[in-house]
């Protein structure tokens, strides 16, 4: 009799250990992982976590882009001279010389050289405005020995004196005949027959 109740208190604490180590593995279990079938909370936490790093680094940070900057064009040759202006256009009118000796018809941006190889590229500047030319003819012929070393379309001329257009092809309409202090950059020179290098007199 008493040996049975000692056998069932046996039982009694050998089942009641049995189910703490039980309810421990379950919690062991719960800590360290669950069936694919029940996600823990902590792992939806983790992967909501990793869905915004995604995003996150899918947007702009804010770092700007530096692309290269276009290269500058710099002149071969600068210098200034004094211009006067011209339209020759083979008609005849106001006594020119005939068509361009570039064989180019006249047009605007067209300079004449006394010098400069035939095709180069130049670029004028008087009181703040510019234009972008190119030597088509030669020219002046005997003012280039006093130091006009550039002739310029009307166009070009009429724009530098005050931004406005000639009056006509073969008028600019003012009154000046010369712009002295005319600065020029040679920015490429041409392939053409001339001189590279400072302005030389016509002939």
């Amino acid at each position: 009799m008493q040996q049975r109740a000692i056998d069932t208190a046996l039982t009694a604490l050998t089942g009641t250990a049995l189910a703490g180590v039980l309810v421990a593995g379950v919690a062991v279990e719960s800590a360290h992982g669950a069936p694919a079938d029940k996600p823990m909370a902590h792992k939806a936490t983790s992967q909501q976590v990793t869905g915004h790093h995604s995003t996150t680094t899918g947007k702009n940070t804010g770092h700007k882009t530096i692309g290269k900057a276009a290269p500058k064009t710099r002149a071969v040759l600068s210098g200034s001279t004094t211009a006067s202006y011209f339209w020759d256009d083979g008609s005849g009118v106001n006594g020119d010389t005939g068509a361009p000796a570039s064989g180019k018809p006249m047009q605007k941006g067209m300079f004449a050289s006394p010098s400069w190889p035939m095709n180069t590229k130049v670029k004028v500047t008087y009181q703040g405005r510019s234009v972008t030319g190119f030597v088509g003819d030669r020219g002046p012929g005997e003012p280039s020995h006093r130091g006009v070393m550039l002739d310029l379309d009307t166009y070009t001329f009429r724009h530098l004196v005050d931004g406005k257009k000639p009056a006509s092809k073969y008028d600019t309409g003012t009154s000046a005949g010369h712009l002295k202090g005319v600065k020029y950059q040679v920015l490429s020179w041409g392939h053409g027959a001339g001189t590279k290098g400072a302005p030389k007199p016509l002939g």
